[in-house]
This record gives C-alpha cells, sequence and structure tokens, in this order.
C-alpha cells in the first residue's frame, strides 16, 4: 500500500535504535481515531534461531490497511509486506525473505530469526546461543616470579559477558590479575607456583550460558634449598649411613651427590653400609631443575667416632 492510494490519513511507527537496522510499520484509516499505534517486542530478547513477533496495539478499527518496511524511510524497495483490509489480501514486498507472517491484526512475526540479518529489530536484540567456552595460554610453562600469563576465554562473541573463577571462586583482589576491559582476558602478573589453579571462564548473554572445562597451568618452579635428613650428624662405626635429600620443584628435580667433593652415582638417596672414621667429611646434596634451569644445594657434615 501506498499514500497514493490510500484515501485518508497515515501513520507511520518506526521501530529503531541508533547504528542498526530498524523496521517502519505504516498504517491507513478514515478519520476519526484517537489511539496511538505502538508494537510490543515479543520476546523482548530473543536467541539467534527462534521466533519474534513485533505485536501491534491500538491498530485503528478503521484500518483500511498496512505496511511494514525495513528502515524509517516509505520506499517500495523496502516493503517487507502489506495489508489490504477490504480484501483482506496480503502481498509480500520486495524485503520479504520468505520467513516474515503478516497477521490481520498487524502484527508481524519473524521466523528463524537470523543474528546476521536481524541483528537488532527495533528494541530487539538478538543474541546467539553460545558455544562451549574454552580458555587458551599465551605461554604453556611459565617460570616461577619470571613470566606473565595471558589467559582467554574463548571464542569471542558480541554482545556476550565473560566472567572468570579460579579453585572455583571468584577471582581473589590481587595486584598480579588484570582483567581486560571486556573481561575476555585475565593477565596473571609474575605467576607464582599458587597460581596454577584450576582457572574457568563463564560466557552468558540474556538467552544463555556456557562454562569452559577447568584449565590448570603448568607453573615451574623452583628447585627450592634441599634438605637432608634425617637430623643425625653423629654416627657410630659399624652403623649404616642412609641420608636422603629433597626438594620441592616443577619439573621434579635431579638429585646428586658429593662426598668430600668426590662425585657419586645420581641418586635422590645415599646408602652407605658399615660406615668408618674414613667416611667423616661433607656431604653435599646438588638439585637441578631441568624446566628452570636453576641449581641449589645443601651441605651437611658427618662425624663417625
Amino acid at each position: 500500500l501506498g499514500p497514493a492510494q490510500s484515501p485518508g490519513p497515515h501513520l507511520s511507527v518506526p521501530i529503531h535504535r541508533p547504528n542498526i537496522d530498524p523496521v517502519s510499520l505504516l498504517t491507513f484509516w478514515n478519520p476519526p481515531t484517537t489511539a496511538q499505534v505502538t508494537v510490543e517486542l515479543v520476546p523482548p530478547n530473543a536467541a539467534e534461531g527462534k521466533d519474534v513477533l513485533l505485536r501491534v496495539h491500538n491498530l485503528p478499527a478503521n484500518l483500511l490497511g498496512c505496511a511494514w518496511f525495513k528502515g524509517t524511510t516509505i520506499n517500495p524497495r523496502r516493503e517487507i509486506v502489506s495489508y489490504a483490509a477490504d480484501s483482506q489480501e496480503i502481498t509480500p514486498g520486495f524485503a520479504h525473505s520468505g520467513r516474515e507472517t503478516l497477521y490481520h491484526n498487524g502484527s508481524l512475526l519473524f521466523q528463524n530469526i537470523s543474528l546476521e540479518v536481524e541483528r537488532v529489530i527495533g528494541q530487539l536484540r538478538v543474541y546467539p546461543e553460545l558455544p562451549k567456552p574454552n580458555i587458551t595460554s599465551n605461554n604453556s610453562d611459565p617460570v616461577e616470579n619470571v613470566d606473565s600469563v595471558v589467559l582467554t576465554c574463548e571464542p569471542q562473541t558480541q554482545n556476550t559477558s565473560y566472567l572468570w573463577s579460579v579453585n572455583s571462586k571468584s577471582l581473589p583482589d590481587s595486584a598480579r590479575l588484570e582483567l581486560s576491559l571486556d573481561n575476555r582476558t585475565l593477565t596473571l602478573h609474575g605467576v607464582t607456583r599458587n597460581d596454577t589453579g584450576p582457572y574457568e571462564c563463564e560466557t552468558w548473554n540474556l538467552v544463555s550460558a556456557s562454562r569452559s572445562d577447568p584449565f590448570t597451568l603448568n607453573v615451574l618452579y623452583g628447585p627450592d634449598a634441599p634438605t637432608i635428613s634425617p637430623s643425625d650428624s653423629y654416627y657410630r662405626p659399624g652403623a649404616n649411613l642412609s641420608l636422603f635429600c629433597n626438594s620441592a620443584s616443577n619439573p621434579p628435580a635431579q638429585y646428586s651427590w658429593l662426598i668430600n667433593g668426590s662425585p657419586q652415582p645420581s641418586s635422590q638417596e645415599l646408602f652407605i653400609p658399615n660406615i668408618t672414621v674414613n667416611d667423616n667429611g661433607s656431604y653435599a646434596c646438588l638439585v637441578y631443575n631441568p624446566g628452570t634451569r636453576l641449581n641449589k644445594f645443601t651441605v651437611k657434615t658427618i662425624t663417625v667416632s
């Protein structure tokens, strides 16, 4: 329907918001009429692939016809569909995609709404069904107190909120933790062995939510200064000497011993049966971390008398 074919006044009801593709409803009637035509979006937010209804209220009783257009201008090539009240005829327009249905009450149904084509229709914002997110890291093996790590919640989706948790709790207040403006990336400055996690990211919009699988950081640390046990330093001749060396380290440390500066077979434990006074001296445990390439050592003095 166009103004030239309509003897009565007409009303254009634009339904839009800035920077989006709007639609307009054009109605024609014979005077008098006083009610203001309004359009309700049902639902106000819809998931991609679902249906949405632009429900018309206060349509004039003396309606001659109505037409829906894409955009705010009355352009025949942007007409979606029109309705003539006298003949009850509904006619698809140039902009009809086959997924729009016009009812005799003027309401317009969009079926299988598309995020690309109808990203926003009027005040309706179309949200995608969110895929399951996953966490990626820019550093698979960060070194303690050396490296910073950036965790990213993938994929990036428009109109989506991101929420992080660690050890099944909200992120703690820490100067070492930094979120991006959209919360999609989490930066850990100067990682420590306590930052292994697990981490989870949750994505949500008004129609769906999804949570990632737990993600654990493999933080390389150590070796810490080794300890030698037992603490005993004095032994009787003929006793068995068994020393055990231990150091916190990731990956596990490599162990070696020196007795009075003389290298011994690599092992975490040193065993000497039936010791004599010749076994007096310094016993050094050396530890090496192949991941951090750091080493430490501890010396214990053994006296046999």
